[in-house]
């Protein structure tokens, strides 16, 4: 197999990104850049986001997960915590987040550490998720090996059936996570690869420090 990619090119000349437009604090920056591709960009689901991880094995992994909310302190997704990545997280909860918004020709690049949040939390939103996905939560064994499809719907008929017509409590295993950055960087595409690129970086002191980066 041999495919030359080496002309796949794209200008990137939408918006720019200059110290005069942007705030101290990196949060407020997100906020306005969410809302922005949330309502001028068909980006499909904006809160998509790659949350890489070292696995156990002592190699990277990146996965796309969903982002379910932003703070001043950081950003909270749910997953199982006995899966691949939530493992992973208990070892070693230092990770990288990144956005891609190709249409508006941003990146965000964000690293942190990441956190179990507060049970009372896992257990609100578990409650407002659709029946269906409250159900797969407690069915998958996530990341670990499976027979085949089969195994899987019948587990899910079996807990159908344990609680038809009966409120589904949340798994123990189940739940949320909030990364608190460390740093964040904006990434706004230019023209000629002269990208402009903004990083916000905790000090000691836990200022945020800003610079520019060369592209």
């Amino acid at each position: 197999m041999d495919k030359d990619l080496s002309n796949y090119r794209k200008s990137y000349e939408k918006k720019e990104l200059l110290e005069s437009n942007i705030g101290d604090n990196p949060m407020q920056l997100f906020q306005t850049w969410f809302l922005e591709v949330d309502i001028n960009y068909n980006e499909g689901e904006t809160n998509a986001m790659t949350i890489s991880t070292i696995g156990l094995d002592g190699y990277p992994k990146n996965r796309v997960v969903l982002l379910k909310k932003y703070t001043y302190e950081g950003f909270i997704f749910y997953t199982n915590y006995e899966s691949e990545k939530g493992k992973a997280i208990a070892k070693n909860p230092n990770v990288c987040l990144s956005f891609f918004w190709h249409q508006a020709e941003r990146q965000v690049i964000i690293k942190g550490k990441a956190e179990k949040i507060a049970e009372n939390m896992s257990d609100g939103y578990f409650e407002s998720r659709p029946r269906g996905s409250q159900l797969g939560a407690i069915v998958s064994n996530q990341s670990e090996v499976l027979k085949n499809r089969k195994v899987l719907e019948d587990r899910l008929k079996k807990f159908e059936e344990i609680y038809d017509g009966k409120d589904i409590p949340r798994p123990d295993f189940w739940g949320g996570f909030i990364v608190k950055p460390v740093e964040i960087e904006f990434w706004q595409g230019r023209a000629n690869r002269l990208h402009d690129r903004i990083r916000y970086k905790l000090d000691e002191e836990f200022n945020w420090q800003i610079d520019r980066l060369s592209p």
